[in-house]
């Protein structure tokens, strides 16, 4: 089957297009290097009520970004989404696994996705009166999170984990492609009507 040159054209023109917007996503709106909280989103945990992989990197990214000083602690988020173990109560336990003391992390247990993890997490946050975070969550995903806290007033930054050693470089690959293809959808169309999500 002949590739027509016009068509190959076109779709190199979309990728370029595609990774330009991915990559000029904004990663904070401050200049703050300290903050009144971490958050870190959540990921599924095991069937046996483990962390898995990515889980793991971002809960141990917070903890080295609370060790380092940059919050006094950290929001883990993250309802039972995607089996029976609620996310944040496997990360809290890691975190304390991990040297912090149980007191500085708040659970936050309703999120269902990351458009929530925010929302609750920003309720806790009005709660307490904290006015800035850093976020923390893997790489790929930090750029579609970006998108959803340009919808707050806070003062925030993004915090990328490390990716899991288990993970082939062919596996992140495809991971960052999806985040990518789900960036530009949503700077095409928005987000459309979320309750969740302010000005939505």
């Amino acid at each position: 089957m002949r590739v027509r040159p016009g068509w190959v054209l076109k779709t190199a023109l979309l990728f370029g297009l595609i990774v330009a917007n991915y990559d000029a996503i904004p990663s904070s709106n401050t200049r703050l290097t300290h903050f009144d909280t971490l958050i870190v989103l959540g990921t599924p945990c095991t069937m046996e009520g483990r962390p898995t992989p990515e889980q793991r990197e971002r809960v141990l990214e917070g903890v080295r970004e609370w060790r380092a000083g940059v919050a006094p602690r950290m929001i883990v988020t993250g309802a039972a989404a995607h089996n029976r173990f609620v996310e944040a109560d496997c990360m809290k336990h890691l975190a304390v696994e991990q040297g912090v003391p149980a007191e500085d992390v708040i659970e936050e247990n309703q999120a269902m996705d990351t458009i929530q993890n925010i929302w609750f997490s920003h309720i806790l946050m009005e709660k307490h009166g904290w006015r800035s975070a850093e976020v923390v969550s893997s790489p790929s995903h930090l750029p579609r999170t970006a998108l959803i806290l340009e919808h707050y007033r806070f003062a925030w930054r993004t915090r990328a984990a490390r990716w899991p050693p288990e993970y082939t470089r062919e596996h992140v690959g495809r991971i960052f492609w999806g985040e990518m293809k789900q960036c530009w959808a949503i700077q095409q169309h928005g987000f459309g009507h979320n309750r969740w999500l302010p000005g939505s």
